[in-house]
């Protein structure tokens, strides 16, 4: 019921930025939250930032201070503004939606996700 597609991937030198764009669609009105996870070869995946309904906001230590999440009152769209890049933030980033389904009586999340963006950091 919710579809997640990623844009802004791409190459980049060592020190540069980009902006990444999670467009959702759907049963928006559901997501309770969103986030940004990232792959590296030989990696699991990890979570990179999160952002809740109210706008409260968390980050990974390794991009706090470089990367800002943010997203809009629709509730359709989240960026992740990546500065100073580096070459160990190459990974595949997925975005993330948590959608609250009822399950019998009880409320449950739900995870939806994107089919990720590549970005590439050189040194």
């Amino acid at each position: 019921q919710v579809h997640l597609v990623e844009s802004g991937g791409g190459l980049v030198q060592a020190g540069g930025s980009l902006r990444l764009s999670c467009v959702a669609s759907g049963s928006i009105a559901s997501i309770n939250s969103m986030a940004w996870y990232r792959q590296s070869p030989g990696k699991q995946r990890e979570l990179v930032a999160h952002i809740t309904t109210g706008g409260a906001t968390t980050y990974a230590d390794s991009v706090k201070g470089r990367f800002t999440i943010a997203r809009t009152g629709a509730k359709d769209t989240v960026y992740l503004q990546m500065n100073s890049l580096k070459p160990e933030d190459t990974a595949v980033y997925y975005c993330n939606a948590a959608s609250l389904e009822w399950r019998m009586a009880t409320l449950r999340s739900v995870d939806y996700w994107g089919q990720g963006t590549q970005v590439t950091v050189s040194s």
